[in-house]
């Protein structure tokens, strides 16, 4: 097995779970941290027996592959820097603040000929990969994602931190043009919008109705498809699954089957980081790539230009 030589860029709170789960991959030699905080990057780095840096410059010509994990505004910055020497890039979503700076990372990917992937984790979460097959031609889908206050990526409005999950993967499962959005969004604690409600159109019919509010009381993920004659429901955050269906009965009255699957729990950020290396070693485009992660980005900007035409 090849041995692939990664580096984290920026370990706050989601980039030190990529060292955690890198440093056991097999075939993966967590070469260095990255952090402009010193000592937030020795601690890691001393914990996954690695070293820390803070200049990720230091470490392009040293790795194969990066994630980056550092705030939004630096995605491009430091993807860019990367992927103009070759190395492979899995960024955080979003994976740019615009559509434009995600588009150069694609540019530079493709003229590079280094893998770009973006880290919409809900397309790994077993559950999601039990429903997906069963999903056809869904009628109307209902998003609920709603968290308490965070202490982190105040950087950037609840749309792009929390709802482009979702947008992520509506689109992947539903497809098609989104011809109509209606969507309300609210500034409560921040400057920023911390609530948003977003009603979206396809081309197909399917109607879909997002929630993502980071002021809740309650932690609530959940997702919940309508399509004829089934219901399928799931609970990201627990990786439950229900499924109903109809089905024909005797006389005129039908029969209801289904109830809650079990399904084998895994944690998605290990799921998503092993097909970035496995990517990386076939020579193939990871599950998540660089035009779906800015399809999402620019469906999330829609959204926004949305809510501010209704203020």
């Amino acid at each position: 097995m090849r041995i692939v030589r990664i580096a984290v860029v920026g370990v706050g709170h989601l980039g030190r779970h990529h060292a955690r789960i890198l440093a056991d991959v097999p075939g993966v030699e967590l070469v260095a941290i990255a952090d402009i905080n010193a000592a937030r990057g020795a601690e890691v780095a001393a914990q996954h027996h690695t070293r820390a840096v803070t200049d990720w410059r230091t470490l392009v010509a040293e790795v194969d592959a990066v994630t980056i994990a550092a705030p939004t505004e630096t995605h491009v910055e430091i993807a860019a820097g990367f992927l103009e020497r070759g190395v492979h890039v899995l960024v955080e979503k979003p994976m740019a603040a615009t559509t434009a700076g995600a588009d150069r990372l694609i540019a530079l990917g493709r003229s590079r000929g280094a893998l770009l992937a973006v880290g919409h984790t809900e397309r790994f979460n077993p559950a999601v990969a039990y429903v997906k097959p069963l999903v056809h031609e869904p009628k109307f889908i209902e998003v609920h994602r709603l968290g308490t206050f965070p202490e982190r990526s105040l950087d950037i409005d609840v749309v792009f931190d929390l709802m482009i999950h979702d947008l992520d993967l509506v689109l992947d499962i539903v497809g098609g043009e989104v011809t109509g959005i209606e969507a309300v969004g609210v500034p409560v604690l921040t400057p920023r919008i911390d609530i948003a409600n977003v009603r979206l159109r396809f081309a197909g019919g399917c109607i879909a109705n997002l929630t993502a509010s980071r002021i809740s009381r309650d932690q609530v993920r959940k997702i919940r498809f309508f399509q004829r004659d089934a219901y399928l429901s799931i609970d990201y955050a627990a990786q439950d699954v229900e499924t109903y269906r109809l089905l024909p009965g005797p006389g005129l009255m039908p029969r209801i089957e289904g109830g809650k699957v079990e399904i084998a729990r895994e944690e998605p950020l290990k799921r998503e980081l092993e097909d970035f290396v496995a990517a990386i070693r076939d020579g193939r485009d990871a599950t998540v790539t660089g035009e779906q992660g800015r399809a999402a980005l620019a469906l999330a900007e829609r959204v926004v230009e949305r809510m501010e035409m209704t203020r």
